[in-house]
């Protein structure tokens, strides 16, 4: 499957947090035509198994992105139809006044969210960014004709197609994380044109944007010998730091820190290297806040390694990536996995 396809499936499935049945059963359909084996536990996590040649002693390879994304959740249904609504994920309530999103309750229904225009606003009102509470999603139904359409505690999601800008860049909702479940694919398909000697397990994790829970669910039940996480970074953006953003056309990013395992980190440069695969670096001095964080601390303890891809405007409706930086951090991973021969414990070293 070509990966922009599979990756603009996954951007029209919903799937917020704690809401992934729909985006799992999607990303299931297609590991399944890649991977020797798919289950999904009870949480909606994926696990897609990969195996070639297996002898005594290879590593058990866990890879983990996360699948969820944010997005609203009915509070209240108004007498007058409006809805009241709350974030579920790090929402930024700057960026919704006038968007589209479907409210997902007996039927999906088409909404907008809309505020008081400028015009009605009084006082200091004009001056204020617009609290969510102060918002109201329109769905144009009447008070008496959405009751028994829409619930309390129904999930909402921003209408926001993958769309395709100049060149390789695409933007759209839920890329933070599903542009890293097209780097599972990518790398799956990698895999398949090589030699590689260890049980890879693919998993497409939930909940991340709450707390890494499918993370956590699932490297407790996968026990690996190494992990990969795979997240977003922040592409360059007009009047952001160059510290903290990175190029979107030089390849993906290598996280380093104590949440990253310093030999495992140092050979997936060196096969980066070897393979002339072009990467950047970010220094990660705490807990990263991805699925990286929990694989490294479940049961005993995992050696881990983090890879990012550069993405701009973070959780707007609007996340924007190079394609061709999901094909590259997919070759790079395959090579990194094809690579672990019967020496791999030394990796560890440092």
């Amino acid at each position: 499957m070509d990966t922009k396809d599979f990756l603009t499936e996954l951007v029209d499935t919903p799937g917020i947090s704690g809401y992934e049945e729909s985006i799992s059963l999607k990303v299931s359909s297609v590991f399944e035509r890649y991977c020797d084996e798919v289950r999904t536990d009870a949480f909606y996590n994926v696990y897609g198994k990969m195996t070639d040649q297996i002898g005594e002693g290879m590593p058990k390879v866990m890879l983990a992105a996360h699948i969820d994304e944010i997005g609203l959740m009915v509070k209240e249904v108004c007498e007058d139809g409006f809805l009241r609504f709350v974030s579920v994920g790090g929402v930024d309530q700057r960026i919704l006044p006038g968007l589209e999103v479907i409210v997902h309750g007996k039927e999906s229904l088409l909404g907008i969210i809309g505020a008081k225009p400028p015009h009605l606003q009084i006082g200091d009102e004009a001056k204020k960014a617009l609290e969510m509470k102060d918002m109201a999603i329109d769905v144009g139904f009447s008070g008496e004709k959405i009751k028994g359409l829409i619930n309390v505690g129904d999930p909402i999601t921003f209408k926001s197609p993958l769309t395709t800008l100049n060149g390789t860049i695409v933007c759209g909702k839920a890329l933070d994380d599903r542009a890293g479940a097209a780097i599972l694919l990518e790398t799956m398909k990698q895999l398949k044109e090589l030699r590689f000697e260890a049980e890879v397990y693919f998993v497409a994790t939930v909940q991340e944007e709450l707390g890494t829970r499918g993370a956590i669910i699932s490297a407790f039940r996968v026990m690996p010998d190494i992990g990969i996480a795979i997240d977003v970074t922040h592409g360059d953006m007009p009047d952001a730091s160059k510290e903290e953003t990175f190029s979107m056309d030089k390849g993906p990013v290598i996280a380093i820190g104590p949440n990253m395992h310093p030999g495992l980190t140092k050979k997936l440069m060196d096969i980066a290297k070897e393979h002339s695969i072009e990467y950047l670096v970010e220094v990660e001095a705490g807990p990263t806040g991805t699925d990286a964080r929990a694989i490294q601390i479940s049961r005993s303890g995992v050696p881990t390694v983090l890879i990012q891809l550069p993405l701009k405007y973070m959780h707007t409706t609007v996340e924007t990536i190079n394609i061709e930086t999901v094909k590259k951090a997919g070759m790079l991973l395959a090579r990194f996995i094809s690579s672990m021969k019967e020496g791999w414990r030394e990796w560890m070293n440092y």
